[in-house]
C-alpha cells in the first residue's frame, strides 16, 4: 500500500489504519540478530489473529536461528512513507507442534500449509509490545501506538 495523503491523524485514526493494514497486507520485513553475526533482514508472509503475527519460515533459515537464540524481533510493513513498526518477541513452533489457530489462520490466508509440505518449517508467532505508525514528517510526534503491550489510542 502507498499513500501520500498527508493530513495528520491523530493516534485514534492511526490505530485504526494500522490495525486495518495488519489486516490486509501480505508481507513483513523481519529483523534479526545474531550475536557474534550481527544483524539479518528478510521479508516473509504474515497473518495478523487480532493480537499477535503469525509467520513461517524454514526451520534452519538465519531467521530462525537467531529468532531460538534471541526472541527480540523488529517488523516493518514495506511502505516507507506509510510507516508501521513493531518490536516484539517471537516464539517458535515447529510445524508439528504449532498451535491450530495460527497455523490455520496463516493456510487460509495464503492457501499454503506448510504442515502438509515437505519441508522443515517454524512457525513464528510474533507479540508486538511497541507499534509505531506515521505518515511523514507531520506524524513523527505522537506516532507510538503501543506501548508495553497496551494500545493507547
Amino acid at each position: 500500500m502507498q499513500s501520500t495523503d498527508t493530513t495528520r491523524r491523530d493516534v485514534r485514526e492511526r490505530t485504526h489504519d494500522t490495525l486495518a493494514r495488519l489486516d490486509r497486507e501480505r508481507d513483513v520485513w523481519v529483523s534479526t540478530a545474531h550475536p557474534e553475526h550481527g544483524p539479518h533482514q528478510v521479508p516473509l508472509w504474515f497473518w495478523w489473529d487480532g493480537h499477535a503475527l503469525w509467520l513461517c519460515t524454514g526451520e534452519t533459515t538465519v531467521t530462525a536461528r537467531n529468532l531460538r537464540a534471541d526472541p527480540r524481533v523488529r517488523l516493518a510493513l514495506p511502505d516507507t512513507f506509510d510507516v508501521v513498526q513493531l518490536r516484539g518477541t517471537a516464539d517458535c513452533f515447529p510445524a508439528p507442534q504449532v498451535p491450530e489457530e495460527g497455523a490455520a489462520g496463516f493456510a487460509a490466508k495464503f492457501g499454503w500449509d506448510p504442515r502438509t509440505d515437505e519441508g522443515s518449517y517454524v512457525y513464528l508467532r510474533v507479540t508486538p509490545d511497541t507499534v509505531l505508525a506515521w505518515r511523514g514528517e507531520s506524524e513523527l510526534s505522537g506516532r507510538v501506538l503501543m506501548r508495553a503491550g497496551v494500545w493507547l489510542g
